[in-house]
């Protein structure tokens, strides 16, 4: 048999981890590597593949007792050497056996323990911020609601955060023991205990605030930072900002995705920033001095003569400064040529024209041959 990935590895868990570890290992592994997180990452998109087929694997009970069943015994078709379990999808057809087999691998003996996932949920909040608050960084505060901790219980949904006792079924310890007789003999599982259901206490007077559930719906003001180079999609976490946990853990964590704002100047491209700069024509055949725009403010730039349209000129160093580094100002030509001139203008262009046009001549006069060539005096193309 070929080597199959360590899907504990991937989920971060132990091989005797309950179904409630893997299913809070998963569920904080794809908050990390989801792909709306991480925007054409193609190391976190294999990551988030990689953990869901784990967790398709773990979290299925068959599938999960014939994966270990064959870590364990590579090479073997099945169980005491039987042929035809047909790897994680054969043990569907053996009717019950599937769940004798998950009994005898998964905590035989009572060896396994369970530890209820016992944190609030997570919360995702998309917020809208400016093109120069993105490029520049900023400090900002954001309203929203969610399930807050009771402070007068601290969560517990006790009285006073002290009313309640310890559950005598599991002693306190939040899991019982749970027998089972099958035809391989006595079995043992650990599970969580059903009178506490996983606490391991029991309120014995709730909390009037919160009527025992332990946590207010209430609206919070969160206050953060975004950092300069911030880009759509990229995002802060807060931790112990989302919902209050139900079973009295921490609270959950709040993610803040941003959405940038266009500009009405910049485009942006990672931390190069492009602007279409305006260029007088006669600036552009002259040559001379332009006020450019920078995220900061207008400095001069030198355009040299005989500038056309689409010419490029890049001045280093005036992209978005970041962390990461720092990008570039990309200045692309747009050459303005006037539309309405005054009868004294047409005169004065006309004028100047005549110097030039001996210097165009041959230029013109070569272009004209060329397009005869190619096309003839009918205007239709030549054979080649």
């Amino acid at each position: 048999m070929a080597e199959k990935k360590d899907y504990y590895e991937i989920l971060g868990v132990k091989k005797d981890a309950s179904e409630e570890e893997i299913k809070a290992a998963y569920k904080k592994l794809v908050k990390m590597y989801h792909p709306d997180l991480h925007p054409n990452d193609p190391l976190a998109a294999e990551k988030f593949k990689e953990i869901n087929e784990a967790n398709e694997v773990l979290s299925d009970k068959q599938k999960r007792a014939a994966y270990d069943y064959e870590r364990e015994h590579p090479g073997m078709g099945g169980p005491g050497g039987m042929d035809g379990f047909g790897g994680f999808s054969g043990f569907g057809g053996m009717g019950g056996m599937g769940d004798i087999f998950e009994t005898i691998f998964h905590g035989f003996g009572g060896g396994a323990s369970v530890q209820r996932d016992t944190s609030g949920e997570d919360i995702q909040l998309n917020m809208n911020i400016s093109f120069m608050d993105a490029a520049k960084g900023c400090h900002k505060e954001l309203t929203y609601t969610r399930n807050e901790p009771c402070k007068d219980c601290r969560g517990t949904g006790a009285k006073n955060g002290t009313a309640y006792k310890q559950c005598a079924k599991c002693g306190g310890k939040g899991q019982v023991r749970f027998s089972t007789e099958t035809m391989f003999g006595r079995t043992v599982r650990v599970g969580a205990c059903p009178d506490c259901d996983g606490r391991g206490k029991i309120v014995t007077e709730k909390c009037p605030a919160c009527r025992g559930k332990g946590y207010l719906r209430r609206e919070t003001t969160v206050s953060f930072d975004i950092p300069a180079g911030a880009d759509t999609n990229s995002y802060i976490i807060k931790r112990g900002m989302g919902h209050a946990s139900t079973l009295g853990g921490d609270p959950g964590d709040l993610a803040i995705v941003f959405r940038v704002e266009p500009h009405k100047l910049f485009q942006r491209k990672n931390l190069d920033l492009y602007v279409d700069l305006p260029i007088p024509f006669y600036t552009a055949a002259l040559g001379g001095k332009v006020n450019i725009p920078t995220l900061d403010d207008t400095v001069e730039y030198d355009i040299p003569e005989g500038t056309q349209t689409g010419t490029v000129f890049t001045v280093r160093g005036k992209g978005i400064k970041s962390r990461n580094g720092t990008g570039n100002l990309y200045l692309k030509a747009v050459v303005e040529v006037p539309t309405k001139l005054s009868r004294e203008q047409k005169k004065a262009f006309a004028d100047a024209a005549e110097g030039l046009e001996l210097k165009q001549y041959e230029k013109s006069r070569k272009y004209s041959e060329t397009l005869n060539a190619l096309y003839g005096k009918d205007g239709y193309k030549k054979n080649p």
